[in-house]
């Protein structure tokens, strides 16, 4: 605690008159000496009183209890201060600091660290010191230390530093890296469409004469064996990928890591692409005209990504009216050119209410057969001629047909319900949240009826839907490569119109689609997991009662058991949260898949040699200085304001001799009544003075 006074002016009139009496008072006193006057000095004294007593002075006392000054460590800890011995160099950095620091008289010393931001933001060291300085008055600041690889990614919102600003350097000056950085890539592709992807290769640093200018790249898709290729350091390379499945594809570019490269973290590209189809070729073939024939026309033709041929038959060679067919025919059905040479060239084919009539001869349905083995699509939506002797059941499609007529037809009323597996198969699974309303005392869905039902007999697949007393509707099945739907009821255009309320056909026809067309979203048995960060949601569907654990391989090999929990029927899920970016491998023992968790190319590893220059706009403005770690911690000096505070093996702190005053007393100078009976003692001297004269 020390004492300090000063002499405080309250004047108890403004000053501007306080000014013009002063003047008066001059110009009266140099009247009395022009004219000779003997009681000039003492008249002179008593303005001077009269005029002190109206500036009121008063003697301020404080006592005052000095403050600390305060050094600001700032401790970089992000990623890029992980590799190499950065770590050890910044731990033995901050014990030599705080030593430094608190062996110094009156000063404190204060230390913030500074994390990896949210998402891929980098090192935002700027915003830890405005945090930081926040909560310290700027008249105690001394100094501020900034502990740092120099890569800092927000130095252009560094704040209003009033003292000192050093960089301490951790790195070496022989660090050397190569990165692998994707330049282009885009989110989706067309599937069979080649797309560009635009990759480089850069050494940073002291690089090594023995270090070449090619290097080795390695590609793997989906986790697949990698390929191995040589490619140029320093060039832009444009890589050609074509897409073979919908879906995402997880690609992998990796570059081995070289001999004393200070990091492999920058290594390994993770591209993942979202394969899509361009459109959808459907061919429909509907047997005769009915009411459901028009609402899958319409439905096929709203979507601007289907491209529709429709085969309708018109006029069945059975109907015997004498019109020779070469009248009726405007054009030639292009049979052979549909069936046979660009059947391959067809998403999904559909048979509506489609029964042999010679039309279609057994060579061209027999072609649909192969055609469905070698990977292709086949609805049918059975009509009564499904359960006829004309049916095409009776033909090579029998082969792939999950399901075989009774040759009943049964017209009642119903509704649609899901089965067992149906409400875990992808298909139909959640199809109740797309109903209306059930009506209050109903049950069941909230659809409305179809009228009629043809009966068959499951050969194979999975029923996902049933009518009457519990009788397959809707039979799904695998064949070969391909893939088979059965709608034993030809009533689905009910939904469409409405009837009783209406119903999902829109999206029970779109899922049974991309079903076909092998969307990974809607396959019975899938694994996939789903990120969000550095977390990602493990997600296991299957059509059967349970499912084992995922083993989970992390980007450095170590693995991890995960077990899932059930939380849907068909659909179990775990939340992981990834140790570190990069490419994650999922397997279960019977489904694998991969995943990348955070950006393909990490901002703290876009460049990790240390520098001191993006630092130095902001340690330039106080005359600080960059220090590099390996030469030896510097010593700490004190500077005054505004000079220098940084040379050879020296750094500068201002003291700001700061200090919180703890008491204040005002003291008058002159008590009223001692400055009147001065002023008049004065006066009646110089009176006397000049009387007696």
């Amino acid at each position: 605690m020390n004492m300090s006074g000063s002499i405080l002016f309250s004047p108890i009139i403004p000053w501007p008159v306080l000014a013009i009496l002063t003047v008066v008072a001059l110009a009266f006193i140099g009247f009395a000496i022009w004219r000779g006057l003997a009681g000039w000095a003492l008249r002179g004294l008593a303005a001077v009183v009269l005029l002190a007593a109206l500036a009121n002075p008063s003697l301020q006392q404080e006592d005052r209890e000095a403050l600390s000054d305060i050094v600001l460590l700032v401790v970089d800890e992000s990623a890029s201060q992980k590799i190499s011995d950065r770590a050890d160099q910044t731990a033995d950095a901050v014990t030599d600091i705080t030593a430094r620091i608190t062996a110094r008289p009156n000063t404190e010393l204060r230390v913030t660290t500074v994390a990896d931001a949210d998402g891929d933001g980098g090192t935002l060291l700027m915003r830890a010191v405005a945090e930081a300085l926040a909560d310290i008055p700027q008249s105690r600041i001394a100094g501020v230390l900034l502990l740092t690889d120099g890569q800092v990614h927000d130095v252009d919102l560094a704040p209003l530093i009033t003292a000192p600003v050093h960089t301490l350097l951790t790195g070496h000056k022989t660090d050397w890296d190569r990165r692998l950085s994707v330049k282009n890539a885009p989110g989706f592709a067309i599937l069979g469409e080649e797309v560009l992807l635009t990759l480089r290769i850069d050494d940073q640093g002291a690089v090594p004469a023995a270090v070449g200018q090619q290097s080795e790249l390695l590609i793997s898709v989906d986790g697949e064996p990698a390929r191995s290729f040589t490619v140029p350091v320093g060039q832009d390379l444009e890589l050609p990928v074509t897409l073979t499945h919908g879906g995402m594809n997880v690609i992998q570019f990796t570059v081995p890591e070289g001999d004393g490269e200070l990091t492999n973290r920058n290594n390994v590209a993770v591209v993942q692409i979202n394969g899509v189809r361009d459109r959808l070729r459907v061919l429909l073939v509907s047997g005769e005209p009915h009411p459901g024939e028009r609402t899958w026309r319409n439905l096929l033709k709203s979507d601007s990504s289907v491209d529709l041929v429709h085969f309708t038959i018109l006029r069945p060679p059975e109907k015997q009216d004498g019109v020779p067919v070469s009248e009726l025919s405007l054009i030639a059905f292009p049979v052979r050119e549909l069936f046979i040479e660009k059947i391959e060239e067809f998403d999904l084919i559909i048979f509506d209410r489609y029964k042999r009539r010679g039309i279609l001869p057994g060579v061209y349905l027999d072609s649909v057969r192969s055609y469905v083995e070698s990977g292709g699509a086949l609805m049918v939506a059975a009509g009564p001629d499904f359960a006829s002797a004309d049916s095409i059941y009776h033909s090579a499609l029998a082969d792939i047909l999950p399901a075989r007529p009774t040759a009943r037809v049964l017209e009642e009323g119903f509704k649609p319900l899901l089965s067992e597996v149906g409400q875990r198969h992808p298909v139909t699974e959640g199809l109740e949240a797309f109903a209306p309303d059930v009506p209050e005392g109903e049950e069941g869905p909230g659809w409305g009826r179809w009228m009629r039902l043809i009966e068959v007999e499951e050969i194979s697949g999975n029923t996902v839907m049933t009518g009457i007393n519990d009788r397959p509707l809707l039979v799904l099945d695998r064949v070969g490569e391909g893939r088979v739907a059965l709608l034993a009821s030809d009533q689905s255009w009910l939904w469409d119109r409405g009837f009783e309320g209406g119903g999902p056909q829109l999206e029970l026809l779109r899922r049974l689609a991309h079903w076909m067309m092998k969307e990974p979203d809607l396959e019975e048995e899938a694994l996939w997991a789903e990120a969000r960060g550095q977390s990602m949601t493990i997600i296991r569907r299957t059509l059967g009662e349970e499912v084992g654990d995922v083993e989970v391989r992390a980007p450095d090999g170590t693995v991890q058991v995960v077990p899932l929990k059930q939380v849907s029927p068909g659909r179990y899920e775990a939340v992981f949260q990834g140790p570190e970016i990069g490419l994650y491998r999922l397997s279960d023992g019977e489904q694998d898949a991969v995943i990348a968790l955070g950006p393909s190319a990490p901002r703290e590893f876009e460049e990790t040699i240390a520098t001191g220059e993006k630092l130095l706009p902001v340690v330039a403005v106080m005359r600080g200085g960059v220090f590099a770690i390996e030469d030896g911690m510097p010593s700490v000096r004190n500077v005054r304001a505004g000079r220098p505070a940084a040379g050879r093996g020296w750094l500068g702190l201002t003291p700001r001799e700061a200090y919180l005053t703890a008491d204040v007393r005002i003291t008058p100078l002159l008590p009223a009544w001692l400055t009147l009976l001065l002023a008049v003692l004065l006066s009646v001297g110089a009176w006397l003075r000049e009387g007696r004269r």
